[in-house]
């Protein structure tokens, strides 16, 4: 069996390395980065000729295709454990932060108008709040004109790293939450419809009025959706704006040894977002040359693709991180 493993290896190994000659690298996975990914690809085809090839088909997508050699790299939201990663032989680091927006389509109602509890938001999710005007909503929102109607909640129905980072939230700040469904890529949902991708959550949102889900600020922002003000962990009020995502990033305490594991939901700090993720890119082990290729993909962007990934509404790795970045390509692509 193990001899069936390496030989699909190195088959998988061979094949890869004809398409990286053919100046194309391929990815796959997580929709969170995906409009980020894209810009970077399109910038570093017109420097170097070289084609990035990303297909936004969710972290557990990413994941599956990179561990079976199918692409050169994979993307995910929800970083591999050491033990995952040595199970599959892969290598991982973060490539940019993102955050994510409890986007609604509540008519009359702007953006940062609608002050959720943490509480609130996991009751909404969870089925047990389901209409707009519910006295716990309300007591929260003196002043904004409250419907009587039905909310509609909007969530992935792909295996996503989106929402292990939302439900790794939920289990942070609510104990029901955390007993009744726990943190997962996918979750048996109590309630509500099911988009794939952060794309089809986005749609649906858009499309329907009275409707709530969770996606990547970035998607948030491009498509001009109105998102709640949530709480910090010490339970003051906080939009989503760059600065409030820049002081749970700065709490990031990551190592190379365990390959940048790690979590930043609810993080300490009162005007620091609850909801911010670090996305992050898994490559197998035993392909150094097709590593090479696809590092210098990242190293390009690290060091030209701030500006654009800020623009559209991520947060760029700090320096010091991407330093620690090349520190470990440098120890692990040999």
């Amino acid at each position: 069996m193990l001899k069936n493993v390496t030989k699909g290896l190195v088959i998988a190994a061979i094949a890869a390395t004809s398409m990286i000659a053919a100046d194309k690298i391929n990815g796959a996975g997580a929709t969170f980065p995906a409009p980020c990914y894209y810009d970077w690809a399109y910038n570093y085809q017109k420097a170097t000729k070289t084609r990035v090839n990303y297909q936004s088909i969710g972290s557990g997508g990413g994941i599956k295709q990179v561990s079976e050699r199918v692409v050169h790299f994979g993307g995910t939201d929800a970083p591999l454990t050491p033990k995952e990663l040595d199970q599959a032989k892969l290598l991982q680091f973060p490539a940019v932060f993102g955050s994510i927006a409890v986007a609604h389509n509540l008519p009359g109602v702007k953006d940062e108008a609608l002050k959720l509890k943490n509480s609130v938001v996991a009751e909404i999710f969870a089925g047990t709040i389901t209409m707009w005007n519910d006295p716990k909503i309300a007591a929260d929102n003196a002043g904004i004109d409250l419907p009587a109607k039905k909310i509609i909640v909007a969530h992935r129905s792909d295996g996503s790293g989106t929402t292990h980072v939302f439900t790794d939230y939920l289990s942070n700040v609510s104990p029901m939450w955390k007993s009744k469904f726990g943190t997962g890529k996918a979750i048996g949902w109590a309630t509500g419809v099911g988009g794939k991708g952060n794309e089809g959550v986005t749609n649906i949102i858009k499309e329907t009025p009275y409707s709530v889900g969770y996606i990547e600020n970035a998607y948030k922002e491009k498509n001009n959706l109105s998102a709640a003000t949530l709480q910090t962990a010490s339970g003051k009020w906080v939009s989503a704006r760059q600065q409030n995502f820049q002081n749970a990033i700065n709490q990031a305490s990551w190592t190379k040894k365990d390959h940048f594991y790690g979590s930043l939901v609810a993080e300490k700090g009162d005007s620091t977002y609850p909801i911010v993720a670090a996305t992050y890119i898994l490559m197998p082990r035993e392909t150094p040359d097709i590593n090479a290729e696809v590092i210098k993909f990242f190293d390009h962007s690290f060091r030209n693709g701030d500006k654009a990934a800020q623009k559209l509404g991520y947060i760029p790795l700090p320096v010091d991180a991407t330093n620690l970045v090349r520190q470990y390509w440098a120890e692990n692509i040999k």
